[in-house]
């Protein structure tokens, strides 16, 4: 938090919305609710 605003650190699902956020691997993002993947890296 800074001050009295929170700060989110990871993203929300882009198929599930705001609310669900996506677990932040090594080289990916994941939504563990339905299984969305997004690949870090080089394109």
């Amino acid at each position: 938090m800074v001050g009295n605003k929170l700060i989110r650190t990871t993203k929300f699902c882009t198929r599930c919305g705001e609310g669900v956020f996506m677990a932040k691997h090594k080289d990916r993002y994941s939504c563990g609710k339905c299984g969305y993947t997004e690949f870090i890296g080089k394109k």
